[in-house]
C-alpha cells in the first residue's frame, strides 16, 4: 500500500514507480509476511463481474468492466480494482468509495487494507532521476494531482493515523567507491505523533574517483539535514518520508597515486638525515653534560 513517487523542477513526474523497485510486507516484528493463497473451497461466493453496460458477465461473453466515469475513451475497460484506481488517479479523483466499486468489492480491497493495518513495508531497488533538483518520497496509496495539490487515494481509509517510522538501511547516489560514507545509512526515526512527515534535505556533490590503475568511477557524495513535521490528518497534509535533493555546482576528484622511486629515495634520505641529526643532538647533550659534571667535580676537589 506504500508507493514511491519522484518529481523534479523540470516538471517531470513519476508516480507509483515500479521499475526496479521491489516491496515486501513486514509484520510488527520486522519479519517478511508471506501472503496466504486463497482457499477456493472455503472462499465466499461472489457475484459474476459487472459489465460496463450494467449487466452481469454471461457465459462466453468478453468481460469489460466499468471505470465508473473515469474512462479516457468510450472503449476503455477497467477489469480489476487496480485499473479502476489507476483510472481515478489519471482523472485526479480520490478513491473514497472503494466498497461501491464492483471490482474492488469482489477482490476484497477494503478487507485487504484493513488486514494490512499495523504492517510495515520493506522497499529496495534503484531509481533513476534527472540531474536537476527534485524529490522522491514514500507515502500511503497512489498519488494524484487535484487543484495543484499532491493527494493520496488511500487517505480516506486512514481515519486516525499513519505511522511512518522507518529505518534507512542504505541510501546512495551512484556507485560505491573506497572510503565513501553515506550519512543516512542505518538511520532510524520513530514517529511519536499520530501523523507525521519526515523530510531529508540532501546536497549532492558530484565525485570522480580514479583508482591506482586509472579506472574512473563517476558517482556522488552527499550531506543531509533532517526535519520532522507533526500534523493532523487533512487534505493538505501528506504523511510520508520525503527526500529533497539538490546538486552542488562543485565537483570533487579523488585519485590514487603510487609515489615514484625518486620520491621514495628522498623520503629515505630525509629519514636517515633526521636520525643522524637527532643522534648528533643527543650525543652533544651527553658530551657537554658529562664535561660540566666532571668540571664541577674537579672544582670541588680543588676547594
Amino acid at each position: 500500500m506504500v508507493s514511491l513517487d519522484a518529481m523534479d523542477i523540470s516538471g517531470e513526474q513519476h508516480l507509483n514507480v515500479r521499475h526496479n523497485i521491489f516491496k515486501k510486507r513486514l509484520d510488527v516484528h520486522g519479519k517478511v509476511v508471506n501472503a496466504p493463497k486463497p482457499d477456493a473451497i472455503n472462499a465466499p461466493k461472489v457475484q459474476k463481474p459487472l459489465q460496463k453496460h450494467g449487466g452481469r458477465l454471461e457465459h462466453n461473453e468478453t468481460y469489460c468492466g466499468s471505470c465508473f466515469g473515469a474512462e479516457s475513451s468510450d472503449d476503455e475497460c477497467c477489469n480489476n480494482c487496480e485499473e479502476v484506481r489507476e483510472a481515478y488517479r489519471k482523472k485526479g479523483w480520490a478513491l473514497t468509495n472503494a466498497d461501491l466499486i464492483d471490482q474492488c468489492h469482489r477482490e476484497g480491497f477494503i478487507e485487504r487494507v484493513k488486514e494490512e493495518a499495523g504492517e510495515g513495508c520493506n522497499i529496495y531497488g534503484k531509481l533513476e532521476v534527472n540531474k536537476v533538483a527534485g524529490n522522491f518520497h514514500f507515502a500511503p496509496g497512489k498519488s494524484f494531482q487535484q487543484s495543484a495539490m499532491h493527494l493520496l487515494d488511500l487517505m480516506g481509509f486512514i481515519t486516525d493515523s499513519f505511522n511512518v517510522s522507518h529505518t534507512i538501511n542504505e541510501l546512495s547516489f551512484g556507485a560505491h567507491f573506497p572510503g565513501a560514507v553515506n550519512p543516512l545509512d542505518k538511520v532510524t526515526n520513530i514517529q511519536k505523533d499520530l501523523n507525521g512527515m519526515y523530510q531529508y534535505f540532501i546536497k549532492v556533490v558530484p565525485t570522480v574517483y580514479t583508482d591506482i590503475k586509472g579506472r574512473k568511477i563517476s558517482t556522488n557524495q552527499f550531506s543531509v539535514t533532517e526535519h520532522y513535521t507533526a500534523g493532523d490528518h487533512g487534505p493538505r497534509f501528506v504523511p510520508g518520508v520525503f527526500f529533497f535533493y539538490d546538486l552542488s555546482p562543485i565537483k570533487v576528484k579523488f585519485s590514487e597515486e603510487r609515489p615514484s622511486f625518486l620520491h621514495f629515495l628522498t623520503n629515505v634520505c630525509a629519514i636517515v638525515g633526521g636520525v643522524y641529526s637527532i643522534a648528533g643532538i643527543i650525543d652533544s647533550f651527553v658530551y657537554h653534560g658529562h664535561r660540566a659534571i666532571k668540571k664541577k667535580m674537579e672544582l670541588g676537589k680543588l676547594s
